[in-house]
């Protein structure tokens, strides 16, 4: 199961990757008609192997599914599914394909993919343009009419496939009203309020907006040392070019001008350690630290031995920016703290106080256990 927001590339991979399996998309109704009100005919005609594209248009599916893979059990990765709401897909798996499938989560391209395939890409343009493939695949085509459809084609259909949104508009204010809100704590009661819905409506649409890959929740760290008062998480959108389309952001220029500039730069790191994180398997390892007068951007957790990162759009930090840094480390201690880096631009790193770096991002996976 290869889940994602929609345009990740999720049905390009597995072509690629299984070009002689058949295909069948669950994007076209009568196709989805079939294979939740009859799935036997449809297996029949699209047995294994075979790609089924956007399985969360027909949940009666996963059960026949089910029998089929319990009936040749020895054969492996003979169904392949991809879907865009993560929620609804983990319910359906957890209810029919215990043990039977496993889970990958497709995220929009990081920095470093990006640079692989275009070495002299500038990071302001890669945070601009963002991460889904197409913006690369065809460099032509128009970043706002690009969101602008995604946007329109996200509310028109997950939107009302996981909820019942009466108001549509409300929503799309809701979202970008979040975008205002990313790289903070997380407030629903404020949210709520500046949109004019119910707090409650607020938590919903927020677990919607998750579910379908466009915001990620990233939660405070905690230890029986350090108890921290802060419970809130703080909320990210998970792409930066949603992100600054939503800003109204669509230039270098205008990024370096937006009063936004150190709330997006905070996004872009966040999804870049979220990466790397995620490449080496240490899902659940990120998390921001804070007390009653600071807060550590990014702590990373791997056993009990920590990192811990600040995010800042300069060029050339110094001392100055390692403060928060030093708090942190001392409040959760001197001896488990393995790593400590101001994530910024500068294109080189270099030695700052107290024992910490000055890491550029396109450092960061190689350098980070040797800080």
């Amino acid at each position: 199961m290869l889940t994602g927001a929609r345009q990740t590339g999720k049905t390009s991979t597995f072509r690629r990757l299984f070009p002689n399996y058949s295909f069948v998309s669950l994007d076209l109704p009568t196709e989805a008609e079939q294979a939740e009100k009859e799935p036997r005919a449809f297996l029949q005609r699209y047995p294994p192997p075979v790609i089924v594209d956007e399985v969360q248009y027909a949940p009666g599916l996963f059960r026949h599914l089910k029998a089929e893979v319990d009936a040749h059990r020895m054969r492996k990765g003979q169904f392949l599914l991809t879907g865009s709401q993560k929620f609804t897909l983990m319910k359906n798996i957890s209810e029919s394909l215990a043990g039977r499938a496993d889970i990958v989560e497709l995220e929009t391209l990081s920095f470093s993919e990006i640079r692989a395939a275009l070495p002299h890409i500038e990071i302001e343009a890669a945070i601009v343009r963002g991460g889904f493939p197409e913006l690369y695949a065809n460099p032509d085509i128009d970043l706002a009419a690009f969101y602008n459809s995604y946007l329109a084609t996200y509310l028109e259909r997950d939107v009302r496939l996981l909820t019942n949104v009466g108001n549509l508009r409300d929503f799309e204010r809701f979202v970008r009203a979040c975008a205002h809100r990313s790289a903070n704590l997380l407030n629903k009661a404020d949210l709520a309020r500046d949109v004019g819905i119910a707090p409650s409506t607020a938590s919903h649409w927020l677990s919607m907006l998750e579910a379908s890959g466009q915001i990620v929740l990233l939660e405070p760290w905690f230890s029986n040392r350090t108890k921290s008062i802060i419970k809130s998480p703080k909320l990210y959108f998970a792409d930066t070019g949603l992100l600054c389309a939503l800003l109204q952001v669509r230039s270098k220029e205008a990024l370096r001008q937006s009063p936004a500039l150190g709330a997006i730069w905070e996004t872009f790191v966040f999804a870049q350690l979220r990466d790397r994180e995620r490449r080496v398997g240490r899902v659940g390892s990120l998390f921001f630290w804070r007390d009653r007068t600071r807060e550590v951007d990014f702590l990373v957790d791997v056993g009990g031995r920590l990192e811990l990162y600040e995010a800042k759009w300069t060029e050339l930090p110094d001392a100055g920016d390692t403060v928060n840094l030093g708090f942190g480390r001392n409040a959760v201690g001197r001896s488990r703290v393995t790593a400590g880096a101001v994530l910024c631009r500068t294109p080189n790193s270099f030695p700052l106080a107290n024992g910490f770096r000055a890491l550029p991002i396109t450092e960061l996976e190689e350098n980070s256990n040797r800080l």
